[in-house]
């Protein structure tokens, strides 16, 4: 029901990029490509990882020449794996038309070359290396309560 609820608001904020397919990584893509697919009533499919530190359409899944493809995250932090996924679109031959996330915790500081990016919501997280975490420096074990 909830991936339901907010796969119908980035529909909303969506459509007008008019995608014929809505592509996800695995694994936090994968449901998100297909209900979104279904809310825009086009093909949802997902790029697995390639073994050479990439992604890549498997499965069958192919994506006609300039086939618009809109990429679907659940969470954006770095934005590796979306940018994975843009990669495999491209390779494809596809042409992706935007970036759609559950959440965008980079602060707006990821962008995707030009393309639009919607976040159902934003959350600001600051998020550390662990050379520059001053608790991982002063040794404070990670707890779970």
């Amino acid at each position: 029901m909830q991936t339901e609820a907010v796969c119908r608001k980035l529909a909303a904020a969506t459509r007008a990029l008019a995608p014929a397919t809505v592509a996800g990584p695995t694994t936090g893509g994968v449901i998100l490509a297909y209900e979104l697919a279904r809310q825009l009533g086009v093909r949802g499919i997902f790029a697995e990882r390639d073994g050479a530190g990439g992604r890549a359409f498997q499965r069958d899944f192919r994506l006609a020449a300039g086939e618009r493809v809109l990429v679907v995250d659940d969470i954006l932090t770095s934005g590796a794996s979306v940018r994975d996924t843009l990669a495999a679109v491209e390779a494809g031959g596809g042409v992706s038309v935007g970036v759609a996330v559950i959440v965008d915790r980079s602060g707006g500081a990821v962008a995707f070359a030009g393309l639009p990016l919607v976040a159902a919501t934003e959350y600001a997280l600051t998020t550390y290396a662990p050379d520059e975490c001053a608790q991982c420096r002063a040794g404070v074990p990670l707890t779970v309560t």
